[in-house]
C-alpha cells in the first residue's frame, strides 16, 4: 500500500477513540479480566494439589505473571499499539512471530468469554432457574452492545461491575477472617504419591498438575496493553495500569487462598463449585452468603466484559495488518470495532452451545501459556536486537526477569498437559489451523512489511487526521 492517498482512506477506517482511558481504567480493564478467578476455578487447584502444593503453584504463577507484566509494561510504553502482544511480537520476530503470538492471544481471549458465559447461565441459574443458550445469546448481545457504544462508556461500566465483585471478596475476607484455624488447611490426609506429607498431601506431580489453577488468579491481566492507542497518555499509564492491577490482584489471590481454606477447610473449598458462598455458609454467615452468591454474577459479568474487550482489540489490530480479513478492523462513528466485537462474539456464542467450560477454559490457557512464551521471548530479543529502542519504562532486572517469565510459562504449558491432555491436543491442532492461514494465505496481503513501516503508516495517518 505504497498510494498516500489510500493510505489515508484505509486507515481513516480504521482509527480507536483516543484519550478515553487514563492509568485507573486500565488497571480496572486488568482487575476486570481477571477477578471472577477469585471466585472460583482457582480452588480446584487444592484438590489437585491440597492447600499446600497448591500455595506452591499460585506462587509460581504469580511469579510468572508478575515477571511478565513488567516485561510488557516495558514493551507497551515503547509500542503503544492496539495488538499488545501481537505488536510487539512483530517488533522483535517480525511478520511470522508476530502473528503466531497474535493468534495465541486470540486463541486464549475468543475462548474464554464462551467458558465464562457458561458459567454465567449456571450462576443465573442457580437465582432465576434460566440456563442455556438464551441467556448466552442475552449476555453476548447486551455486552457486546455496551462495548459498540464507546470504549469510555464500557471502561466505566466495567469498572462499576468490578467494584461489585471486589466488594464481594472483601466482604467475605472480613466476615472470615474471625473463623481462620490453621489446621484447617492441612485436613486433606496424605496419600502415597512420590513427595506426600501433610503439607503435599499428592505430592510433586500435584504441585504440576495445579499450575493451571494458579493461573486463574491472574489470567488474563496480560490484556490491559490492548487498550494501548485509546489510553491518554500510553508510555505513562499502560505501565502503571498493568502494575496497579497486578499488585491488586495479588492481594485478592492471598485472601482467597488464604482464608477460605482456613475457614472452610481445604478439603471443602477444593470441591467446591462456589467456595467463597461454602466457606460463608461453614462458618455460618448464611446472610453475606446469599449476598455474594449474588455478588459473584458480577465478577463473572466483569470478566466477561472485559476479555470482549480484548479480543475486539486484538483482532481489529490484526485485521488492520492484514493478518485477517480486513472487514474486521472497520470502525464506526463512535470509533469502536464494530465487526472485531461482533463475529468473535458470534463465534464464541456458537462454542458456548457445546455447554463443555471446563474443556474451553483449559484451551484458553494453553493458549494464553503459549502467547506468555512469545511475548517474553519478544523482550529478551528487543533488548537484544533493538537496545536503542526509546523505552520509557524499563523492567526491572531487564532480561532476568522477561527469562524468568519465559521459563515458568514453558513449565506452565507441560502443567495444562499433566492436567487436561485433550484440551492440550485440541488447542495445538487449533493453532496449527490457524498458523496454516498466515503461512498459505496472509503473509501475501500484509498492510505493511515490517513493524516499523506498519507503525509510521499509523502515525502519519493519526498526523492527517488530527489537521483535518
Amino acid at each position: 500500500m505504497s498510494d498516500p492517498t489510500m493510505e489515508q482512506d484505509y486507515l481513516a477506517k480504521r482509527q480507536l477513540a483516543q484519550g478515553t482511558a487514563g492509568w485507573v481504567l486500565l488497571a480496572g480493564l486488568g482487575v476486570a479480566g481477571v477477578i471472577s478467578g477469585d471466585f472460583a476455578g482457582w480452588n480446584f487447584g487444592i484438590g489437585q494439589a491440597g492447600w499446600g502444593g497448591f500455595v506452591i503453584a499460585a506462587i509460581l504463577m504469580g511469579v510468572m505473571y508478575f515477571s511478565l507484566v513488567l516485561s510488557l509494561a516495558e514493551m507497551s510504553a515503547a509500542i503503544p499499539a492496539a495488538g499488545g502482544g501481537y505488536s510487539f511480537a512483530r517488533q522483535a520476530m517480525g511478520p511470522a512471530g508476530g502473528y503466531l503470538t497474535g493468534l495465541a492471544v486470540l486463541i486464549e481471549y475468543a475462548l474464554a468469554p464462551a467458558a465464562i458465559v457458561i458459567f454465567i447461565g449456571s450462576a443465573v441459574a442457580e437465582l432465576t432457574g434460566l440456563n442455556g443458550p438464551l441467556v448466552y445469546a442475552v449476555f453476548y448481545i447486551v455486552f457486546v452492545g455496551i462495548h459498540l457504544a464507546g470504549a469510555g462508556e464500557a471502561l466505566k461500566t466495567m469498572f462499576a461491575i468490578s467494584a461489585l465483585a471486589v466488594f464481594a471478596i472483601a466482604v467475605t475476607s472480613i466476615a472470615l477472617i474471625g473463623d481462620f484455624d490453621a489446621t484447617n488447611l492441612f485436613d486433606i490426609p496424605p496419600t502415597d504419591a512420590a513427595g506426600a506429607s501433610s503439607f503435599l498431601p499428592y505430592g510433586w506431580y500435584g504441585v504440576w498438575a495445579a499450575l493451571p489453577f494458579g493461573m486463574w488468579l491472574f489470567l488474563a491481566v496480560e490484556g490491559v496493553p490492548l487498550a494501548a492507542e485509546e489510553s491518554k497518555n500510553p508510555a505513562r499509564d499502560v505501565p502503571r495500569g498493568i502494575i496497579a492491577a497486578m499488585l491488586f490482584l495479588i492481594g485478592t489471590a492471598v485472601l482467597v487462598v488464604v482464608l477460605l481454606a482456613g475457614a472452610g477447610g481445604a478439603k471443602m473449598i477444593g470441591d467446591s463449585g462456589v467456595p467463597l458462598v461454602d466457606a460463608l455458609r461453614a462458618s455460618g454467615s448464611h446472610g453475606i452468603a446469599t449476598l455474594v452468591n449474588v455478588l459473584a454474577l458480577a465478577g463473572l459479568v466483569a470478566s466477561f466484559f472485559s476479555i470482549i474487550f480484548g479480543y475486539s482489540r486484538l483482532v481489529f489490530a490484526l485485521s488492520r495488518a492484514g493478518y485477517l480479513p480486513r472487514f474486521l478492523s472497520l470502525t464506526g462513528e463512535r470509533k469502536t470495532p464494530i465487526w472485531a466485537l461482533i463475529v468473535p462474539g458470534v463465534l464464541g456464542f456458537i462454542v458456548s452451545l457445546s455447554g463443555a467450560g471446563d474443556l474451553i477454559l483449559s484451551m484458553a490457557v494453553v493458549g494464553a501459556t503459549l502467547s506468555y512464551a512469545l511475548m517474553a521471548a519478544s523482550h529478551i530479543l528487543l533488548r537484544l536486537r533493538q537496545p536503542q529502542l526509546h523505552r520509557p519504562y524499563r523492567t526491572p532486572g531487564g532480561v532476568v526477569t522477561s527469562g524468568i517469565a519465559l521459563v515458568l510459562s514453558v513449565i506452565a504449558l507441560t502443567g495444562v498437559y499433566a492436567f487436561d491432555p485433550h484440551a492440550f491436543g485440541y488447542t495445538i491442532l487449533l493453532f496449527v489451523v490457524g498458523a496454516a492461514w498466515f503461512f498459505l494465505y496472509s503473509r501475501r496481503h500484509l498492510v505493511a512489511k515490517t513493524a516499523d513501516e506498519e507503525f509510521r503508516l499509523l502515525a502519519r495517518a493519526e498526523s492527517d487526521l488530527g489537521r483535518c
